[in-house]
């Protein structure tokens, strides 16, 4: 079973920018497709990014879209989300995920999350 562990969140201004990683062990990531969903306090879980297990499909929200920059190593079984324009609105705690089959776009593996707070 795959164990996910998010990194790199934390606290920035409006317009600044933030890397997160997520690391995967326990399973390769290879021929998985890998994606990046956020949960903001009083809302539902929403779908941030996604990228496909041949890497060459990239999938995101309209929220962040020219924004946000999903990225897979699977040598490193290491995938990444390059935020940069960050808004208020961005806040939330952001989470990897996996799915449970080859592939298959789905979310079925979750890490504990990371939280980015974006001041205004």
């Amino acid at each position: 079973q795959v164990q996910l562990v998010e990194s790199g969140g934390g606290l920035v201004q409006a317009g600044g920018s933030l890397r997160l990683s997520c690391a995967a062990s326990g399973r390769t990531l290879i021929n998985y497709a890998l994606g990046w969903l956020r949960q903001a306090p009083g809302k539902e879980r929403e779908f941030v990014a996604g990228i496909r297990w041949s890497g060459d499909s990239t999938y995101y929200a309209d929220a962040v879209k020219g924004r946000f920059t999903i990225v897979r190593d699977n040598a490193k079984n290491m995938m990444y989300l390059q935020m940069n324009s960050l808004k208020p609105e961005d806040t939330a705690v952001y989470y990897c995920a996996t799915s449970g089959r080859v592939l298959t776009m789905s979310w079925d593996y979750w890490g504990q999350g990371t939280q980015v707070t974006v001041s205004s």
